[in-house]
């Protein structure tokens, strides 16, 4: 077997409406209902699927519990992102700092969402966008 990407995966949150509320306004993504009581946040090709503490759908991973993840996202521009967590009134843990990323040297933000979820917002090195773009 190859893995070629990843499609989705699933957050167990303590209230979807308070989850969507904030990936909607501070990281820009789209809800999305895709059948009856299921939704998720979209951003570029991927998603994530919500599961509500309690509400789970099967199968499910064995410790589904609101608050353990922790996630990086590939921004356009970390000053902007910076300045929209500020502006939202996100406390920033730690950042920017320099990190490695899935395919190389990144510049990081942390902070949390209403879960407590890690979230990690970043950008690529200048010279490893580049490479990646010509990839």
């Amino acid at each position: 077997m190859r893995v070629l990407g990843l499609d989705h995966m699933v957050l167990t949150v303590a209230s979807v409406q308070a989850t969507c509320r904030f990936y909607e306004t501070v990281l820009g993504m789209e809800r999305e209902t895709f059948a009856p009581g299921r939704v998720a946040l979209k951003f570029g090709n991927q998603k994530i699927n919500l599961h509500e503490t309690g509400k789970e759908f099967e199968p499910k991973a064995r410790l589904a519990t609101a608050g353990s993840g922790d996630l990086c996202f590939i921004v356009y521009d970390l000053a902007v992102a910076e300045n929209t967590l500020k502006q939202a009134g996100v406390d920033i843990i730690e950042g920017p700092v320099a990190r490695t990323g899935a395919t190389g040297p990144i510049t990081s933000i942390y902070f949390r969402d209403p879960d407590g979820n890690l979230l990690e917002v970043a950008t690529q090195d200048q010279s490893n966008a580049a490479t990646n773009q010509n990839s």
